[in-house]
C-alpha cells in the first residue's frame, strides 16, 4: 500500500513536472506572439468562412422563412404573411448576421483547434485526455440540441401565429425573427451541453454522482420548465419530446459520474490500503 502510494505520488510529480517543463519552453512574449498568431488565424478561417455564408445567405433565409410560407398556405391567398425589412439596411444587416453565424460554424474546427493548440502544451496527460473527451462529447451534443431546436422551431412559430386573430396581417420583421430563431437554437444547444458540464464538476470533485443523482426531481422541474418556456404552451408534443431528452441527458451525466466516483474510490482504496479501524 505504501509502495504504491508512492509510486503513484511520484507519477502525478513527473506529469506536473513534464507540463512545467513544456510551458517553460516559451517567455511571457513569446506566449503573447503565440496568442497573437492563433488569433490571427482564427480571424482569417471566421472571415473566410463569413464570405461563404454571405453566398449561401439566399438559401439559409430560405430555409428560414418556410414556417413563415407554411403559415401563409394555412390561412390562404387573400392573408398577408410575409417576412419584412423595416429600414434601409435591414436586409443587408441580415445577410451579415447570417453570415457571421455560418463563418463561426464553418471556421468551427479551425479556431477550435487554435485554442487547443495553445492551451494543450501546458496540460498533463491526464488533463489532455480529459479536456478532449469533454470537448469531444459537448461538440455533438450541441449540434444535437440545435438539431432538435430546427425540429422544434417551426412548431413554435405555428403556435404563435395561431393566436393572432383571422382577418389580421402576420408581417415578421427580419431582424427579430432571425433574432428569435437563432436564439431559440442556441439556447436548446446550449441546454443539451450541460450534462456534460456536470460530469466535469463531478471529475474536479466539486459534486459527487449521489449527489446529482439526489436532484433528479429538480431535475425534472427544470428540464420541463425549460421545455415550457422554450416551446409554446399549445404544442404539447414538442415540450413533452424536449423534457424527455434533457431528463436522459441528466440520467445519463449522472450514471457517467457514479461510474467515475466507483473509479476513483478503487483507485484510492488500492493506494491506502485496507484500513484498520482499532475497536474502542
Amino acid at each position: 500500500g505504501v509502495a504504491s502510494s508512492a509510486m503513484s505520488a511520484q507519477k502525478r510529480r513527473t506529469e506536473s513536472s513534464k507540463a512545467l517543463r513544456r510551458d517553460r519552453r516559451m517567455t511571457i512574449g513569446e506566449h503573447f506572439v503565440e496568442l497573437r498568431k492563433r488569433l490571427v488565424i482564427s480571424a482569417i478561417a471566421v472571415v473566410v468562412g463569413m464570405v461563404a455564408g454571405f453566398i449561401l445567405a439566399d438559401p439559409i433565409i430560405d430555409l428560414l422563412t418556410i414556417p413563415i410560407r407554411d403559415i401563409a398556405e394555412q390561412r390562404g391567398e387573400q392573408a398577408e404573411v410575409q417576412l419584412m425589412f423595416t429600414t434601409v439596411t435591414s436586409a443587408f444587416d441580415l445577410r451579415l448576421r447570417i453570415s457571421f453565424a455560418v463563418g463561426l460554424l464553418l471556421s468551427a474546427p479551425i479556431w477550435i483547434w487554435q485554442a487547443w493548440a495553445f492551451v494543450m502544451p501546458g496540460l498533463t496527460r491526464k488533463e489532455i485526455g480529459y479536456t478532449a473527451g469533454f470537448v469531444g462529447t459537448a461538440i455533438p451534443l450541441f449540434f444535437g440540441g440545435t438539431a432538435v431546436g430546427w425540429i422544434v422551431m417551426p412548431h413554435v412559430i405555428g403556435v404563435m401565429a395561431s393566436f393572432a386573430v383571422e382577418d389580421s396581417a402576420l408581417l415578421y420583421e427580419a431582424q427579430f425573427y432571425y433574432d428569435f430563431v437563432f436564439k431559440l437554437l442556441l439556447v436548446i444547444g446550449v441546454a443539451f451541453v450541460l450534462p456534460v458540464f456536470l460530469v466535469a464538476l463531478n471529475v474536479a470533485g466539486v459534486v459527487s454522482g449521489r449527489a446529482i443523482l439526489r436532484g433528479w426531481r429538480i431535475a425534472v422541474i427544470v428540464a420541463t420548465v425549460f421545455a415550457a418556456v422554450a416551446t409554446p404552451a399549445a404544442d404539447a408534443i414538442s415540450m413533452l419530446i424536449l423534457a424527455g431528452i434533457l431528463v436522459v441527458l441528466f440520467f445519463a451525466a449522472a450514471g457517467v459520474s457514479l461510474l467515475f466516483d466507483r473509479r476513483r474510490a478503487k483507485r484510492l482504496a488500492a493506494e491506502v490500503g485496507p484500513l484498520r479501524i482499532e475497536p474502542t
